[in-house]
């Protein structure tokens, strides 16, 4: 009788186990998805509102353009700085902190001197930086066996909210009292959240165990790194540029200023399919070229249709460019992961991959303007990128194998 007793209580005691564990991982997935959403939010919710911050503060277009110049910088930068704090500290805790410098960047945007909006987006770029280089290494490290599914969640969270964001904030600075301070700020509340959500996390206590010194040696002279590197850099490169540069050169084509924004926007939805499927594909086989040489195909179709100057051709043009950005961003997170062997390589990997990666995509749309402004033409910008496609299929052909960084 006492043995019976005992194995119940044993079998429920495991089964509350079983049940605080299956909670646990709902509550990881749904903070994970949480920080994605606070990814690129606050710099996509920024660029529909640059002509009212330049009227209402008088500041010039050179100064305007560090808007959005600032937070690549930052992403760049603060993707070597981000893995060595969570050497130390722990992953969990460090995203966590990237979570406080976003949320008091936030605040600082609401409030009215013109030099806190652009410590406030610097600030809020650097929390976003720590949230870029440290998910994919965590998500390796958590979920092993699901990493394409959770790389491609967090990847259309993170890209869905951006498009929610371009399409808001007009309506939210005019609807709120405060106008664009108020909807620069407005997404402290998604952060704030996102930090509740999180404090189950830094109970982890989670620390790296390699030899990080002789590690990081072999990482930047290794082939297969700087392979994913130039992958990664270029698909920022194209992604920056088309977001600066598409509604002008549509507009150049005869489109309204109002379709060239919709079609800006339609870019961003389309990216949403892709951004989640394609990591989940990408993870089921050994090696990826096949999917590069897709992707790549469809860059080249998209500038080339661009280049045509015919309107049916140019929205189709959009529409590829949008489905092929978002599977070209998750698939280079992948790389992240498939191509390390460790949740510290992977943060480390990312962490250089994305410092050169958004360097290029810092200076990219001011050399395509300046290219622009010389030629006095669209023509050959787009037939420049036209080659870069190529070359990034070229180097995508190399990240795409089937190999780990030794």
């Amino acid at each position: 009788m006492l043995d019976r007793v005992r194995r119940r209580h044993m079998e429920q005691s495991n089964q509350l186990k079983q049940n605080a564990s299956r909670v646990g991982v709902v509550v990881l997935v749904l903070s994970i998805l949480l920080i994605g959403a606070n990814l690129r939010a606050p710099i996509t919710g920024l660029s529909p509102l640059i002509d009212n911050i330049r009227s209402d503060t008088g500041i010039g277009n050179a100064s305007t353009g560090m808007l959005t110049t600032l937070p690549l910088i930052a992403f760049a930068v603060f993707a070597l700085v981000a893995p060595r704090i969570a050497r130390r500290a722990g992953i969990e805790r460090t995203l966590f902190t990237g979570l406080i410098i976003i949320a008091v960047g936030l605040i600082l945007r609401f409030f009215t001197p013109v030099w806190m909006l652009f410590v406030g987006t610097a600030l809020a770029g650097i929390g976003i930086a720590m949230g870029n280089v440290l998910l994919p290494g965590l998500i390796k490290r958590e979920f092993p066996k699901n990493v394409g599914v959770m790389t491609g969640a967090y990847a259309m969270t993170m890209n869905g909210m951006a498009a929610l964001a371009s399409g808001i904030s007009v309506p939210l600075s005019n609807g709120l009292g405060s106008g664009w301070h108020g909807s620069l700020a407005v997404w402290v509340i998604l952060t704030l959240v996102t930090m509740i959500a999180w404090i189950p996390q830094l109970r982890q206590r989670v620390k790296v165990s390699i030899s990080l010194p002789n590690k990081g040696k072999k990482l930047w002279s290794s082939g297969l790194a700087w392979k994913v590197t130039g992958f990664m850099g270029l698909q920022s490169l194209l992604f920056y540029i088309m977001i600066t540069w598409l509604p002008t050169i549509l507009q150049n084509q005869g489109f309204s200023e109002s379709i060239s924004g919709w079609l800006l926007a339609l870019m961003q939805l389309c990216s949403l399919p892709t951004s989640f499927l394609l990591p989940i594909l990408a993870g089921r086989f050994a090696g990826q070229r096949g999917i590069v040489s897709i992707i790549a195909l469809c860059f080249v179709m998209s500038f080339s249709g661009l280049l045509t100057g015919i309107t049916w051709i140019s929205v189709i043009s959009v529409l590829l460019f949008g489905l092929a950005g978002g599977g070209v961003f998750s698939l280079a997170t992948m790389f992240f992961v498939l191509r390390t062997q460790s949740a510290q390589e992977s943060a480390e990997l990312s962490g250089m991959a994305q410092f050169i990666g958004y360097l290029l995509a810092a200076v990219g749309p001011t050399l395509f303007g300046l290219l622009h402004d010389v030629t006095s033409s669209w023509t050959v910008p787009l037939a420049l990128l036209v080659a870069v496609a190529v070359v990034l299929w070229i180097v995508g052909m190399g990240a795409g194998k089937n190999a780990y960084i030794n």
